[in-house]
């Protein structure tokens, strides 16, 4: 599910889906990424690549995980209500990105719960995964997410 209208946490439903479009990674953004972040020689030298067992440039997985999270968030899933993370687990990079590599990003809620010392907001837990061209998951990562809400029970409202 693409949202046509940003959501808020009164929105989401455990189960509930939502994919990306795509994005194609060039040659020229994986060594620009890798001068400016992680300058390993794997991500910035094809014959380096090569001899460290890679069979040519690979994309720095903080890069496979930021374009993933730019397309996520390009969705307008989150624009409106999105109050931040406090964290991700169990980040895995499974397979390497390529240049000419085009990746999407999907993912599912997990968990939804309303804040019991804050009612203007609720926690999700989403589960990411984001594939290459050729429907191999590349990165997985599990990331709580706090969201506003549009609309309170009235026992709640009464609460506030």
């Amino acid at each position: 599910m693409t949202a046509q209208a940003p959501l808020y946490f009164d929105d989401f439903k455990v189960g509930q889906r939502f994919k990306s479009r795509g994005a194609t990674l060039s040659e020229a953004q994986i060594l620009d990424f890798a001068w400016q972040y992680d300058p390993q020689p794997f991500h910035l030298d094809k014959e380096a690549a090569a001899h460290w067992g890679y069979d040519g440039l690979i994309a720095s997985g903080f890069q496979t995980l930021l374009v993933g999270f730019r397309l996520f968030f390009q969705e307008n899933i989150w624009t409106a209500a999105s109050l931040g993370s406090p964290g991700m687990d169990e980040l895995r990079w499974l397979l390497p990105v390529r240049p000419g590599d085009t990746i999407h990003t999907e993912a599912e809620v997990m968990e939804a719960r309303a804040s019991r010392s804050k009612p203007d907001r609720g926690v999700l837990k989403m589960r990411y995964e984001i594939f290459n061209q050729r429907g191999e998951m590349v990165m997985s990562f599990i990331a709580t997410k706090m969201f506003r809400r549009n609309r309170l029970d009235p026992e709640e409202a009464a609460e506030s």
